[in-house]
């Protein structure tokens, strides 16, 4: 008798799965707004010299931007399957690694999206052909965050 759960478990049960909600957002949130940052510095100190490559530069911003879309998304599906009553640890302790899964691998993807966006973009000012190099190292670094949302997404869906 001592082994088995409780029917209606406790109230901070749901403590741990709004904490994968706020690990999603907030730590996709600051890789993003890493990237962003990192990148745009690249971006001003490169259109000093090359105006006409701004918009051609963009393309690690708008990257470092998906990667809190996938924070997002995940947010939303969490946020759906918190309840007051029938809530269980288990689901709650899914909840919290699937927020940590994406929000920790936005984090580093965000990192990642700005160091190489930065001295791609500047880079690809002093040598044009750097640029498909760029976006393929781009590329690699998202995934990383992707790799995150299907985790989540796989870890929200348990019963």
């Amino acid at each position: 008798m001592g082994d088995e759960f409780p029917a209606d478990a406790p109230p901070y049960t749901s403590f741990f799965g709004v904490m994968g909600i706020t690990a999603a957002m907030s730590f996709c949130a600051i890789g993003a707004a890493y990237g962003t940052a990192k990148s745009g510095t690249g971006i001003s100190a490169m259109a000093v010299m090359r105006p006409e490559l701004i918009m051609k530069s963009v393309i690690p911003v708008v990257m470092a931007g998906i990667i809190a879309i996938y924070g997002l998304v995940v947010a939303v599906v969490l946020s759906q399957n918190v309840e007051e009553k029938g809530y269980t640890f288990y689901k709650s302790f899914l909840h919290l690694g699937a927020g940590l899964s994406v929000g920790l691998s936005g984090l580093a993807a965000g990192f990642a999206i700005g160091i190489v966006g930065d001295a791609g973009v500047r880079g690809t000012a002093q040598q044009p052909r750097l640029f498909v190099g760029m976006i393929l190292i781009l590329i690699f670094a998202e995934v990383l965050g992707l790799y995150g949302l299907i985790v989540a997404l796989i870890l929200s869906v348990k019963q």
